[in-house]
C-alpha cells in the first residue's frame, strides 16, 4: 500500500479508501448491502491489516447506521483513533422532519453533532458536502462549514458531486473571507465514465485538490461479471440497483479489452479497472467497498498491478471521450505553443 498527501495538506492517506456504504442495509441503501456488525468488523479488520488508513461513510447511508457500525468496528477491533483518517458527509434527507436535509447552517451543525454521536468520536477528519443544495446560499453553507472546523469537530472540508465552477466559486468565497476551503473532492470516475476529465480534473490539478473516485467499478458493472451474452444471474449489485448511469454498449467494449489485459497479467477484471484509476495522476485514493472478505482482498490486490504503457494506451483508446468544444479547440491551438526540440 502506498500513501499520498491529501491535496495541498500534510496528511497522508492510503491509495485505497475503504467505503462503508454497504453497512446497515436500511432504506434506499438496502439495495446495495446489508452488512451488520460482525461482517463489518471482518471487512474493516481486513482493510486495516492491509494498510488502509482511510475510511469513508455518510450520514445518509442507512440513515446513520453505517456510521454507527463503522465507529463500533474500530472500537471492537481496538483500532486507535490516530491510526485512521475518517470521512463522512452531510446533505441528504435524514428524516421526515422539514429541515432535516440540505446545506443550511441549521442542518449542517445538527448533522455533524449527530454523526459524531453515532461514530462515537470527538471529531471528523474530513467532512464532505454530499451534493448541491440550490436553495441554500453558498455563503451560509461555507460559514457553517467554517464553524464546524473552528469548533474542533471537523479537521478538513471536502465537496462531492459538484461542478467545477461551483467548487471554484465556493473556494473563492472562502479565500476572500479567510475561511477554510475545500481541500478534497469525491466524484464519480471510472474507466467507463470519464466525463470529469473535461472540466473537473483540470481544475483539480490546477487547484491541487485531492480526488477520491467513488464507484470505481461503475456499480459492479466493471467486475467482469457482466458480458454482452450474460448480463444477470440475480446476485449482482446492478441487478438490485442499476446505478450509476453508464453507456453499457461502450462499457462492454472496454470490458473486452480489460479482459484481455487481465488474462495477460493473471489478475481479475476488477483489479484492472481499479488499477487504471490508480495510474491516473489526479487520483489520490480510490474508494472501494465490498460485501465479502474475498471481494475486498481482490480489490486490494489492485495496488500491486503495474500496467505497461502499451496496456494503458489500449485502455485509454477504447475508453476515450469523444472530443467536445472547447477542449478540441484548446488542444488544437495549444499545439503551436510546444517548443521544437
Amino acid at each position: 500500500m502506498q500513501y499520498k498527501f491529501l491535496g495541498n495538506t500534510g496528511v497522508l492517506v492510503s491509495e485505497l479508501c475503504f467505503g462503508a456504504m454497504t453497512f446497515g442495509g436500511e432504506g434506499f441503501w438496502g439495495n446495495i448491502g446489508k452488512q451488520q456488525q460482525d461482517e463489518a468488523n471482518e471487512l474493516v479488520k481486513t482493510a486495516h491489516e492491509n494498510g488502509i488508513n482511510f475510511y469513508d461513510t455518510a450520514n445518509v447511508y442507512s440513515f446513520g447506521k453505517s456510521e454507527q457500525i463503522l465507529g463500533q468496528a474500530f472500537r471492537d477491533l481496538g483500532i486507535s483513533r490516530n491510526e485512521i483518517f475518517l470521512a463522512t458527509k452531510v446533505r441528504g434527507r435524514m428524516s421526515d422532519k422539514l429541515n432535516d436535509i440540505g446545506l443550511s447552517k441549521y442542518h449542517i451543525l445538527a448533522s455533524v453533532d449527530e454523526s459524531l454521536q453515532r461514530l462515537g468520536m470527538d471529531h471528523i477528519d474530513l467532512l464532505y458536502i454530499h451534493g448541491v443544495d440550490a436553495y441554500t446560499p453558498l455563503e451560509e453553507t461555507m460559514r457553517a462549514l467554517e464553524d464546524t472546523v473552528r469548533s474542533g469537530k471537523v479537521r478538513y472540508l471536502g465537496v462531492s458531486n459538484h461542478a467545477a465552477w461551483q467548487i471554484m466559486k465556493a473556494n473563492g468565497f472562502a479565500d476572500r473571507m479567510g475561511w477554510n476551503r475545500f481541500v478534497a473532492t469525491q466524484l464519480y470516475y471510472t474507466i467507463a465514465s470519464r466525463e470529469l476529465e473535461r472540466e473537473l480534473i483540470p481544475m483539480i490539478k490546477d487547484q491541487r485538490l485531492a480526488l477520491m473516485p467513488w464507484s470505481p467499478l461503475a456499480g459492479g458493472f466493471l467486475t467482469g461479471k457482466y458480458r454482452r451474452d450474460h448480463t444477470s444471474d440475480g446476485d449482482r449489485r446492478r441487478d438490485a440497483f442499476d446505478f450509476p448511469p453508464i453507456d453499457k454498449e461502450k462499457a462492454y467494449n472496454i470490458i473486452d479489452v480489460m479482459d484481455e489485459i487481465a488474462k495477460e497479467y493473471e489478475v481479475s477484471v476488477a483489479q484492472v479497472a481499479i488499477a487504471w484509476l490508480l495510474h491516473q495522476p489526479a487520483v489520490t485514493s480510490v474508494i472501494i467497498g465490498a460485501k465479502r472478505k474475498d471481494q475486498l482482498l481482490d480489490n486490494i490486490e489492485s495496488v500491486t498491478l503495474k500496467m505497461s504503457r502499451e496496456a494503458l494506451a489500449r485502455l485509454d483508446k477504447v475508453s476515450a471521450l469523444n472530443p467536445e468544444y472547447p477542449q478540441w479547440m484548446i488542444e488544437r491551438q495549444g499545439a503551436g505553443r510546444v517548443p521544437e526540440r
